[in-house]
């Protein structure tokens, strides 16, 4: 059997690396001459690399690893849906006891009336099929011409062509031709960087709006539907004041415009709820699912429709599927972690322990020098570094330029702490306990400590 074991030392592996691996979201050869670090092992909340450094992961990988690392049964449920039924496609009217229980499990968990799931490998996977899903759906209802969908600015959705250009991030649509046609993006309802001298409030019903007169703009007759985040998790953790989500929800009422939530990073337990569409009140037509559903052990996603949009997509065959939709061992081992999420009672532990922890010692962050804003919802948590907290300042320096140096010295104190321009965020397992979250915290306020000295040395700080 081929196991594969560190048994190379650290530079060996990092040529090997630079020689031969594409990484997503990095420019290869400023990686090669850095070297990448080569994560071997890990357990709980905790990674350790080739190096045998230990290090908190406050990012649960990529937001997914939501029951932590290290859990056996996951192992055990792939291993034993392999010997059984290793793969067989979900095509030609042809199913298997993995996928259609999985999808049981799903409605069974989710809001409302979303009663139904298209399985994939990815959000990025999901979110394309919801393009399609939804203009299918208006021409199925004789509205064809009904295919705009509207996102928003420094959204994220993922990151293949239909995706990403759901998604509002400029640096991705520079590369590739995005976004495709019938995309369309308004304002972000992000206070602290946009709002100005705007009470939060009135600030979350103006760009709230602004979806209303971009349906104007482009006729109701035209727009299937609208994209967003419960909380926008990639572009900064973006907490939109309260009054954002009732308006949006009144918009798409009003006007005949479907509603997806897309749940990748906010489902299956993150924010207290098992989905950020409960936490916030909203009604979703369609939600997207991914990353939390297997806690990252095995790629699946999926778009989950209401039983309104599935009575009308399933008069007619919809021309689309993925080789892995309802791939047996991914919904075997996604079974198996939302067993785990639901028997440990995870979703309570977010809500009850860990959030509340968590907020609290966040918050104790804001009194740091260069810490303009702190802001969490169970758990994801960002904050805001600024020259001048009071006036709400930029650096004078490139966006990024002082975060990176904070990610930096997060990095090398122990701590995966990730920054998205000048704001660091975090979104750790849900497992994480207290005595954990102090950890993080305290790396975080050294990591800050280091950041701010260079940010002075370098004239970016008084």
């Amino acid at each position: 059997m081929n196991i594969l074991t560190n048994n190379l030392p650290t530079e060996e592996l990092q040529a090997i690396d630079a020689a031969h691996h594409l990484h997503p979201f990095t420019a290869g050869n400023e990686l090669a001459q850095k070297g990448a670090r080569i994560v071997t092992r890990a357990e709980g909340v905790w990674l350790t690399d080739s190096d045998g450094n230990r290090l908190l992961d406050a990012m649960a990988g990529l937001w997914c690893v939501n029951i932590g690392y290290g859990r056996d049964e996951l192992a055990e449920a792939a291993a034993a849906q392999m010997r059984q039924l290793p793969y067989y496609n979900t095509f030609f009217q042809t199913s298997h006891i993995p996928a259609l229980s999985l999808a049981k499990r799903i409605a069974d968990l989710a809001p409302g009336d979303l009663n139904h799931v298209f399985f994939a490998s990815s959000g990025s996977e999901a979110n394309d099929t919801n393009i399609r899903l939804v203009r299918q759906y208006w021409t199925l209802r004789g509205k064809p011409q009904k295919k705009v969908i509207i996102s928003r600015v420094n959204a994220y959705h993922g990151s293949s062509m239909g995706s990403a250009s759901l998604g509002g991030m400029a640096g991705m649509h520079a590369q590739g031709g995005m976004p495709i046609p019938d995309i369309e993006h308004i304002g972000q309802p992000h206070w602290y960087a946009e709002g100005g001298d705007m009470d939060p409030e009135a600030f979350g019903r103006m760009r709230a709006r602004e979806l209303e007169d971009k349906i104007a703009e482009l006729g109701e007759e035209n727009v299937a539907a609208f994209i967003a985040e419960p909380i926008q998790g990639a572009g900064g953790v973006i907490i939109p004041p309260a009054s954002y989500w009732p308006e949006i929800q009144r918009i798409c009422d009003a006007h005949e415009i479907l509603l997806i939530a897309d749940e990748v990073i906010c489902g299956f337990g993150r924010t207290g709820e098992w989905f950020g569409s409960q936490t916030l009140n909203l009604k979703p037509d369609m939600m997207t699912i991914a990353k939390g559903l297997s806690s990252g052990y095995a790629p699946i996603g999926g778009s989950v429709v209401s039983d309104h949009l599935a009575e009308v997509l399933n008069q007619d065959e919809f021309t689309h599927g993925y080789t892995y939709s309802g791939h047996p061992v991914a919904c075997a081992v996604a079974l198996e972690n939302l067993r785990i999420i639901e028997e440990e009672g995870l979703v309570n532990h977010v809500k009850t322990v860990a959030a509340p922890a968590l907020k609290t010692a966040w918050e104790s962050l804001g009194d740091h020098p260069m810490v303009g804003e702190t802001r969490s919802i169970g758990l994801m948590a960002g904050l805001a570094l600024s020259p001048n907290k009071a006036a709400r300042a930029i650096f004078d320096a490139p966006v990024g330029t002082v975060g990176y140096q904070c990610r930096e010295a997060s990095f090398a104190n122990g701590l995966v702490m990730r920054h998205v321009g000048d704001r660091m965020i975090i979104s750790p397992p849900l497992v994480i306990t207290p005595d954990e979250i102090e950890t993080l915290v305290a790396r975080a306020r050294s990591a800050l400590d280091t950041a701010y000295e260079w940010a002075k040395n370098e004239g970016l700080c008084s």
